[in-house]
């Protein structure tokens, strides 16, 4: 089949997450056959930040990804022609509210693509009015990353059919790398963001890096200037975006990492960890979580360990940095969850379950 993908942006993982996702379902797709074709506008702000920073970020993207393809579009783009090449069109949240409806009207108009609707945010909560504007009558479904926000969508009445559908590590980037010296204790990878989990990344991140005089590095984008003060009197190294592509190096260079989950999430959202924990798992790194609750089970108990406060992190963060045989088997069970249930293959394999479900067109790939 030919899969479309309208996506913020797949070049650009400057705070982007989506765009970890998408490549690895995209490279999946391919690799059973599929054709894959990723749509970003030409004004994506993730890909213009990512420029004024990196300008060959995407030479580097295409090096990095050389079988997954990506168009940049304008106001001149032919999308109708793109759509009615497609066999199935997945449309991303961020997508312009005029695109989306756009989109919904070709199908409406006997476009015979299937077409589905894919939120990987909080905006359903945090911002419930952006997305109820949103006009998904034309889509056949929307594809929701946890059962909270499927509920959400369902009591709303926004689109006719939901289904959970998770993220997930692709794990043909991301996996355990034995070989890789060993530089640091902890590593912390994400963005400070506005204002979501400051007070909780003082607590389960900065302070017991500092308390506990570790060997410590964070890599992230739109940190304040009062974020890297706090960083660096703890003693830890800010060292700004690191592409996602050299996130399993990051991992196997550190003996331990944390997750750090957003307040909308953690409050309003639960069962939905986002994508960084699957991803660190897939690693084999020790992970070390603040609370968050995994309503859907999507974790076996002992996966990671649970930090209630700072002081039960700063019990972790000692026990794990100073006890290889701990590091070992935390990092051995959290790695096997993530190959038996959370790859971007499973994803895949849910996803065609979800189209076969919605009579997908068979139209072969020419």
């Amino acid at each position: 089949m030919r899969f479309l993908f309208h996506t913020h942006s797949l070049i650009s993982d400057w705070n982007h997450g989506n765009a970890h996702f998408l490549r690895g379902v995209m490279r999946d797709l391919n690799r059973r056959g599929h054709d894959t074709l990723a749509l970003e506008p030409a004004n994506a702000w993730s890909r213009e930040n990512l420029l004024a920073e990196r300008p060959d970020a995407v030479a580097a993207f295409h090096r990095d990804f050389p079988s997954i393809s990506t168009t940049i579009h304008d106001a001149t783009f032919d999308h109708e022609a793109a759509l009615d090449a497609a066999d199935v069109v997945i449309v991303h949240e961020w997508s312009d509210p005029a695109l989306v409806a756009r989109i919904g009207q070709a199908r409406k108009r006997g476009g015979r693509f299937l077409l589905l609707f894919h939120d990987t945010h909080h905006r359903a909560v945090s911002a419930s009015g952006e997305i109820g504007a949103m006009d998904l009558s034309g889509y056949d479904g929307v594809l929701a990353f946890g059962e909270a926000l499927r509920e959400r969508y369902l009591k709303a009445g926004w689109g006719r059919q939901v289904f959970t559908w998770h993220e997930a590590a692709d794990d043909a980037l991301f996996h355990p790398l034995p070989d890789e010296p060993e530089e640091g204790d902890l590593v912390w990878i994400g963005n400070w963001g506005d204002d979501e989990r400051t007070a909780e990344l003082h607590e389960f991140l900065i302070q017991p890096a500092r308390d506990l005089h570790l060997r410590a590095t964070v890599h992230g984008v739109r940190y304040p200037d009062d974020a890297r003060a706090a960083l660096d009197a703890a003693g830890i190294a800010y060292k700004g975006w690191l592409p996602n592509a050299e996130v399993p190096r990051a991992f196997a260079h550190n003996r331990v990492t944390v997750h750090v989950p957003r307040r909308p999430y953690v409050e309003q959202l639960p069962g939905i960890p986002t994508i960084r924990p699957f991803e660190a798992l897939a690693c084999g790194i020790p992970l070390v979580s603040a609370p968050w609750d995994d309503a859907e089970g999507l974790f076996r108990p002992g996966d990671f360990l649970w930090a209630k406060n700072g002081d039960e992190m700063r019990q972790h963060l000692r026990s794990l940095v100073n006890d290889p045989a701990l590091r070992h088997e935390q990092a051995a069970r959290g790695l096997q969850t993530i190959q038996a249930r959370h790859t971007c293959r499973h994803r895949v394999d849910e996803l065609l379950t979800i189209l076969d479900q919605l009579k997908a067109p068979a139209r072969k790939t020419a």
